[in-house]
């Protein structure tokens, strides 16, 4: 089922998730919808406050569904090393129109869990890890415009309140 995204502005998007102690058949259910709801909006990464879930769950597919079993579901998924730097070009499903530069590490250390309870350790470089980052930041309420230099967010702040007021939509 594809879920409703939350924008910029709601408070789900603030909030840390809660980590997931019991893999249920709803969490499961919860990552099919993510997937489902990442493909449906072309997207390549979702956290599950993105759809109202204060939980800590995100899926990550740089293919964008085109290549079947590549979709990484992470379930409290934890950074444990990082390293380098580089800056590239983000958006985000929860704050359509707007993309800047972020500087993230270049690599990537992660644990997590996958869909049946199994631990993982994972290093990424490049996209993957930048998009892997960028989910995790959303687990903490952490927003991709909050790692901008504060004249950027200065200069994004009217197109940030009009999202907030529901005045730029998205493809819900």
């Amino acid at each position: 089922m594809i879920r409703e995204i939350r924008l910029y502005g709601d408070a789900v998007l603030r909030r840390t998730a809660k980590p997931i102690s019991d893999i249920s058949e709803e969490v499961v259910r919860l990552a099919e919808d993510m997937t489902e709801t990442m493909f449906a909006r072309r997207g390549i990464g979702l956290a599950a406050p993105q759809v109202g879930e204060s939980t800590s769950l995100a899926v990550v597919d740089l293919s964008l569904g085109d290549e079947k079993g590549r979709t990484l579901v992470l379930i409290n998924p934890e950074v444990v090393g990082q390293e380098g730097e580089w800056t590239y070009e983000e958006g985000c499903l929860s704050i359509p129109e707007v993309r800047a530069d972020v500087v993230r590490p270049k690599k990537v250390a992660v644990r997590f869990l996958d869909i049946d309870g199994n631990p993982h350790e994972l290093e990424a470089e490049d996209l993957l890890a930048r998009v892997i980052l960028h989910e995790v930041d959303h687990l903490k309420g952490v927003l991709f415009v909050d790692r901008l230099p504060p004249l950027k967010r200065q200069i994004l702040r009217p197109k940030l309140l009009k999202i907030a007021k529901g005045e730029i939509p998205s493809e819900r």
